[in-house]
């Protein structure tokens, strides 16, 4: 399966480098849309039940979440450009680990603002870019699930139980390539690597669970670009 994939792409860029693509000049704008992927590569810490300490669950692992990405740069000049990466929210499924069980859902916007390099971009064809950058993740509308609510219900005799995750402020990198197939549009493949980490509270009526989360999702966007 490799083969034809790395042939498609080998395509893409040759075409890319044939269409005859005016390259970038400082003040345009690129905006580029398509399906963008969070995927969590998360590390939690153990869970100790209150009431229970000897109770202890090996954390939780999240599930992926593909969203519309809207992803805007400005370039300052050929070469250098800044970008904001925004998406429809992502919202996230989690299981408890140990258990085995749905703990319930988590929805976030993860606005990225990063400093872009373009070493191709005094030159025409396809572009490759790296940057570095920040992320500020907003965390809202965490859900527990009824499975969780019960085993918590059955555990630790909890009659009531909510959720809450802190936002995130934290470093990112990216890397990826605008392949053009007109003058100013053509396809999109990026990845970034982002530092996400918050502390998750569970509150029940019998006492509070809180565990640190290191989410650090990679985030994949497929898509087309265009160039005003």
């Amino acid at each position: 399966m490799q083969k034809p994939l790395t042939l498609m792409i080998a395509s893409l860029l040759a075409l890319g480098g044939s269409m005859g693509a005016t390259a970038y000049e400082p003040g345009d704008i690129i905006v580029r849309l398509g399906a963008t992927t969070v995927a969590p590569d998360e590390d939690s810490e153990d869970i100790v039940l209150p009431t229970d300490p000897a109770t202890v669950l090996p954390g939780i692992s999240i599930d992926d979440d593909t969203q519309l990405g809207i992803i805007g740069t400005w370039m300052y000049n050929e070469s250098w450009g800044v970008e904001l990466l925004a998406a429809t929210p992502f919202e996230h499924d989690f299981t408890v680990n140990g258990l085995g069980i749905d703990g319930g859902s988590v929805t976030h916007l993860p606005p990225t603002l990063s400093l872009q390099w373009y070493p191709r971009g005094s030159q025409q064809g396809w572009q490759p870019y790296f940057g570095v950058g920040v992320n500020y993740t907003f965390i809202y509308d965490e859900e527990v699930s009824d499975e969780l609510a019960g085993a918590l219900q059955a555990v630790i005799g909890a009659n009531k139980a909510d959720l809450d995750l802190d936002d995130s402020f934290g470093l990112s990198a990216q890397a990826g390539v605008d392949i053009p197939l007109g003058d100013r549009f053509g396809l999109n493949l990026g990845v970034w690597y982002i530092d996400i980490n918050s502390t998750a509270t569970i509150s029940t009526d019998v006492g509070k669970v809180k565990f640190d989360v290191d989410i650090d999702p990679w985030v994949y966007n497929v898509g087309m670009f265009y160039r005003f």
